[in-house]
């Protein structure tokens, strides 16, 4: 910090005179990165994708000394990692409509986790953090789409099938740097677009395939003088490969710009609406019977997402630029469930109450003796009301489930401004930024429960006159819950949250080969509840989160082709407004559905470290160019936020802190590249684990002890294989003939819940992948895509439910529930260009190393 503060201080006391002519000089071919989110969401974007705000790689390698802007700096100054997937890549896996999926197949160290059984909305998992669009799911990644956080404001949820693949320019993951803001514990994920400055024609594409997809989209980008406009439409509609889960997409992005020699404007708007069916895990004795089996349904998902964005960057001398954005986001979403219940005759002993309907008690620690008039008022609190007040009578024998609704509406507004200087220090280089930004947003959340009965199909109904049971009276009875308003009730809360931060980073050349960087950021933090309903009255509350986040690190650049590096950086992330509420062991929730009283949960805080060598050798075999990577990194986390079960329903649980867990692992990759041929492959051994001595809930974990389990120091952190490996190539068979193929291999990894690691693992996978395109003239291109091609069974995530019989028809045994990957599937499709078709986009010479 001493380091930081004196060179900000002569920064800016040696402005006046430091405006020193730079030497023309011609460099090496360099990837500029981004390091700041206002750096990412500027503007003037290369073709080859590498300059945030920058020139790009031809502008590098041919002229003098570039102009770089913002954030951004060339990646051997930068002292942590950078992963890239640029739109080349994304293009060829055309037929998934899905970028995360190409950033999972290429990407050391990030693995797809699917609790949903839609490959549109998966748990991305990278260095064992996560970002997941599912709501309940601890999220430790920061994800931004041109300079704007778009972790959403109730569960701090990242929804990227919002996003149209084709519309992106690049992704970036980044470690170990907090100056973007809240939750980039393990890293961030930096999204940036094109424009009509960096993408000129007209592109359409149609494709179709297994599980009868059918999707197409459009793009047109133009430049006029210093006018530019691009816009991208595209949709998609498949029936999913289980039943009752079909996916239905649509998304528009459009850009409008205008620019001059110093600066440069954007006009940004993103609407996104997704419908999604039959999203959760299913029994394993279902899916052994058949692979598509679901569990209860429907279990429906439908957002909604309309974004308008202002992007601005003026330079103010030839040193000094000023850069920002302005946002407003409209968020929507609403889940439909249909769920097993636990509902009973009221116990005999009850005399005015049995005959009626009352929760199961397993999920609660009964209050008082048995037989004592505590104990008779414990379990009179659980008798089932409807919405007013009226008691519900018990029909032997009818299966009883529930139909869950939760609807959650968020209104985000925020931006962000960022000043950088790039003057010369007594000579040497120096690049200084200092910004800040402010996101507040207001929510409402709104759950509820209406009585109904599960069907032999497995379909939940709330009409009284249902045709498998007869006529069930109470069937249909909305605003469920118990008396005492224990684990079901149903909720209305009104919030909002206000993120602000302030932050600053100097990156200094203490000689022509080492550079030292610096800086921190302060995150503040503010998110109040209110209870609506009166159920739950100290929900109602306002929480305060502070903390200083330093960052330092070194690089050194051996040879143009080789530089080390390392860093240690501190990070944090809130609570969210969901986890806040959730946070009661003797108040469950009945996840999302359900907010009930809380203690208040601690901010998660975590220190990183990482070191590593990265580098290319040119003219490598043929003139082709090797790029190589190793890194090591270690994130040690303190007051960590996990979610746990309680008894009687696996969708009911609560949010804990624990004492510590630890990331930390290796990571080694290489790629070579030549006019025809480009191969990579990387390993990644990442051990993920708990740091402390403690209990934990899991009441349908075989080896729970009376409901607990018992963690201990090393024991895993589930769902993270230990192990990765990452393969492929594509090679030009032909002239306009593009093959080719990549593997992808994952050892085994524990159970959620199953934190104590006593049950046995879900068996390590491996899939494989084949695309193929053919450029049929120079505007047609055919193309196509088999995922999974050995049509491998295998599951990526498994947690346990409680056993029993379903429906009373369908016993179930085993305590394990998954879900099952996609099988194999193959689309097609092409793509035509309209007019003088552009040239393809190309890849930075120095693409992830």
């Amino acid at each position: 910090m001493r380091v930081l503060r004196g060179s900000l201080i002569a920064s800016v006391a040696l402005l006046p005179g430091m405006g020193l002519a730079q030497e023309s000089t011609t460099l090496e071919e360099i990837s500029v990165v981004a390091t700041t989110p206002v750096g990412a969401s500027g503007t003037g974007f290369g073709r080859r994708g590498i300059g945030a705000a920058g020139p790009s790689v031809d502008q590098i390698a041919t002229a003098s000394e570039p102009r770089l802007r913002g954030g951004a700096l060339p990646l051997y100054k930068i002292p942590s990692t950078v992963e890239t997937v640029t739109a080349a890549q994304i293009e060829r896996d055309t037929g998934t409509f899905n970028a995360v999926a190409t950033l999972a197949r290429v990407t050391p160290g990030l693995n797809l986790s699917d609790s949903q059984g839609n490959n549109n909305r998966v748990d991305i998992n990278y260095r064992g953090f996560q970002a997941s669009p599912v709501t309940g799911v601890p999220q430790g990644l920061a994800v931004y789409q041109n300079g704007v956080r778009i972790n959403e404001a109730f569960g701090d949820t990242v929804n990227l099938d919002l996003i149209p693949p084709s519309a992106i320019q690049r992704i970036d993951v980044l470690t170990s740097n907090p100056v973007f803001g809240l939750n980039a514990l393990g890293g961030a994920i930096n999204i940036q677009m094109k424009n009509g400055f960096t993408w000129q024609g007209t592109e359409v594409t149609a494709l179709g395939g297994s599980d009868a997809r059918v999707g197409g989209g459009l793009q047109y980008g133009k430049q006029v003088g210093n006018w530019s406009f691009y816009f991208n439409g595209d949709g998609l509609n498949d029936r999913g490969w289980r039943f009752e889960s079909p996916t239905t997409i649509g998304r528009i992005y459009s850009d409008v710009g205008y620019r001059t020699p110093d600066s440069e404007f954007h006009l940004i708007g993103n609407f996104a609406r997704s419908f999604l069916g039959a999203a959760a895990a299913t029994p394993t004795d279902f899916t052994h019977v058949d692979p598509r089996a679901i569990f209860t349904y429907p279990q429906t998902t439908t957002t909604q997402l309309g974004t308008v964005q202002l992007t601005g960057r003026v330079d103010l001398s030839p040193t000094w630029d000023l850069a920002g954005n302005a946002y407003y986001r409209r968020f929507s979403q609403q889940y439909i469930d249909g769920n097993d219940s636990d509902f009973e005759n009221c116990s005999a002993a009850q005399t005015n109450f049995n005959g009626n309907l009352c929760f199961d008690d397993d999920g609660f620690t009964p209050v008082g003796a048995p037989g004592s008039a505590a104990r008779r008022a414990f379990r009179n609190s659980l008798r089932l009301l409807g919405a007013q007040n009226q008691l519900i009578p018990s029909t032997a024998g009818v299966p009883y489930g529930t139909l869950d609704v939760t609807k959650t509406e968020a209104t985000g507004y925020g931006g962000s401004l960022q000043a950088a200087n790039r003057d010369r220090i007594f000579g040497f280089g120096n690049s200084f930024v200092v910004g800040g930004s402010i996101d507040v947003a207001d929510y409402s959340y709104k759950s509820s429960s209406t009585l109904g009965v599960i069907n032999p199909d497995l379909s939940v109904t709330t009409d009284p006159n249902t045709i498998a049971n007869g006529f069930v009276p109470g069937l249909g009875t909305t605003g469920l819950r118990t008396a005492g308003a224990l684990g079901i009730a149903p909720s209305q809360v009104l919030g909002s949250n206000l993120y602000m931060g302030l932050y600053a980073t100097d990156t200094f050349d203490l000689t022509d080969s080492l550079s030292l960087t610096a800086g921190g950021r302060l995150n503040f933090a503010r998110i109040s509840t209110v209870d609506q309903t009166g159920f739950s009255p100290d929900v109602t509350g306002t929480h305060y989160f502070t903390k200083i986040n330093p960052v330092a690190g070194l690089t050194y650049r051996f040879t143009p082709g080789l530089s080390l590096y390392g860093s240690y950086s501190e990070s944090n992330r809130a609570p969210t407004p969901l986890e806040l509420a959730c946070a009661n062991p003797d108040r469950p929730c009945l996840l999302p559905n359900s907010l009930v009283a809380d203690p208040p949960l601690k901010q998660v805080t975590a220190q990183n470290y990482e070191v590593g060598i990265r580098g290319s050798i040119p003219s490598f075999y043929e003139n082709g160019l090797l790029s190589y990577k190793i890194s090591a990194f270690r994130n040690d986390l303190a007051n960590d936020i996990l979610q746990l079960a309680t008894p009687g329903n696996s969708a009911r649980g609560y949010f804990v802190n624990v004492a510590a867990t630890r990331r930390q692992g290796v990571e080694v990759g290489a790629e070579y590249t030549r006019g025809d041929l480009s191969i990579y492959a990387n390993y990644a051994l990442i051990d993920a684990t708990f740091q402390f001595n403690g209990t934990l809930s899991s009441p349908n974990n075989p080896f729970a002890d009376d409901g607990a389990i018992q963690v201990t120091p090393g024991n895993k952190v589930p769902l993270i294989p230990d192990h990765q490996f990452k393969v492929g190539f594509d090679y030009l068979v032909l002239p306009g003939w593009n093959v080719g193929m990549n593997l992808q291999a994952f050892s085994s990894s524990y159970y959620r819940g199953d934190e104590s690691n006593l049950n046995r693992k879900l068996p390590a996978y491996f899939v494989l992948g084949l695309n193929t395109s053919y450029q049929v003239t120079k505007n047609l291109q055919i193309f196509g895509l088999v995922t999974n091609l050995t049509n491998n069974r295998y599951t990526t995530f498994g947690t346990f439910f409680e056993t029993g019989v379903v429906a009373n028809r369908y016993p179930v045994n085993d305590p394990r529930t998954t879900t099952l990957a996609q099988p194999l599937s193959i689309y097609g499709g092409l793509r035509y260009a309209f007019g003088d078709a552009p040239p393809p986009m190309e890849e930075p010479i120095i693409r992830k190393y």
